[in-house]
């Protein structure tokens, strides 16, 4: 886990937990972090609407900076093992298509996020060939909660995506959501920079 916006916390440190799970209860317990002990206590229940496994529930932390704070906690399990496609848009308005597949690795990285690989093509005689690498929080092609960052090795240079999982973007008609972010493009003769938006969705749903 990782924590952003406090004060009490460096949001790059990783922060561990472990507990109990019974029936759909969950009792977690973190790590101490500069004394700061966090406790998660909640219930996991399932989205008919949308088959995702929500987890509800409540914190609190003692000792430390933070010792005494509380409050509600919502956490979605995510998991990529998807379709992909979309459209990236250079700061020139010129525009170049993605299509392919990613799979999640099933055990995360040190540093808690997931690596990500597939397949994929890019839509612009600039690139050729194209290699997902997978990575780790820092660099290369990962999942961290909603961040999410692809790396794609081509011909021409690397083309690097940083964005995030639109939770909010759910089309139950394409089973999918939405990744918006940046992009460049560095290392060959086609260097540039923009945004893009990505769609990922189950391709076994029609």
């Amino acid at each position: 886990m990782y924590l952003d916006g406090s004060t009490c916390f460096d949001r790059l440190t990783p922060i561990g937990l472990a507990g109990t799970l019974t029936g759909s209860d969950i009792s977690l317990t973190s790590t101490p972090v500069e004394g700061q002990v966090i406790t998660l206590a909640g219930t996991i229940t399932v989205n008919p609407a949308n088959d995702v496994d929500t987890f509800t529930g409540n914190y609190t932390i003692n000792g430390g900076c933070a010792s005494g704070d509380t409050g509600t906690v919502t956490g979605i399990l995510i998991y990529i093992e998807v379709a992909l496609d979309g459209t990236f848009t250079s700061s020139g308005n010129q525009t170049f298509g993605v299509s392919g597949g990613l799979n999640q690795n099933g055990t995360p990285n040190l540093d808690g996020s997931f690596g990500l690989t597939g397949t994929a093509t890019l839509d612009t005689p600039c690139f050729t060939s194209v290699t997902i690498n997978p990575g780790t929080l820092s660099s290369g092609s990962f999942i961290m909660g909603t961040a999410v960052g692809l790396e794609f090795d081509t011909n021409n240079g690397t083309v690097t995506f940083q964005g995030t999982l639109d939770l909010n973007s759910y089309d139950l008609e394409f089973d999918s959501y939405l990744i918006a972010g940046n992009y460049t493009v560095s290392g060959g003769a086609c260097d540039g920079t923009g945004t893009a938006v990505l769609r990922v969705y189950n391709p076994w749903d029609y």
